[in-house]
């Protein structure tokens, strides 16, 4: 007779997530259909295009080729779209794309470069990342 106390919470429990989940569900995907908000954001490459150490057009070609929509890549269709002034690379996305992503991919191309001991991706403001160099001054003030 003691199992049927303990087991009895335990069901409760369970149709109460279930169905607060289900209501979450349904609220995130209405939502998302009457938003359709456009992310911009932006990677400036300005110091080492400048100096000849990458290619700005390359990355592009890699953002391209490697951002994922709906886990597949070369699937930007509509979603994604890569762009690019100069040495500034513009991704204007729809909602559910972080910019976190960029980050990593950012990082990603300059590893495949053998850059990243020498750059690194650091975002200036909200909407935007910068490449720069990483300050080797630092050491020698504490000496």
């Amino acid at each position: 007779g003691s199992r049927s106390p303990r087991g009895a919470p335990d069901v409760l429990r369970r149709s109460c997530s279930d169905s607060g989940m289900a209501i979450k569900g349904l609220k995130k995907k209405a939502e998302t259909k009457a938003k359709k908000q456009t992310l911009k954001f932006t990677i400036d490459c300005q110091a080492p295009a400048d100096d000849n150490i990458i290619e700005p057009k390359d990355l592009e070609k890699f953002l391209n080729n490697k951002i994922k929509v709906e886990g597949k890549t070369g699937n930007l269709g509509e979603k994604v779209s890569v762009a690019r002034e100069k040495s500034k690379i513009l991704v204007t996305a729809e909602s559910p794309f972080s910019k976190r992503y960029l980050k990593y991919l950012s990082k990603k191309y300059l590893k495949m470069q053998q850059l990243r001991d020498f750059l690194r991706v650091v975002a200036p403001n909200k909407t935007s990342y910068e490449l720069r160099y990483f300050d080797i001054n630092e050491e020698k003030e504490d000496e």
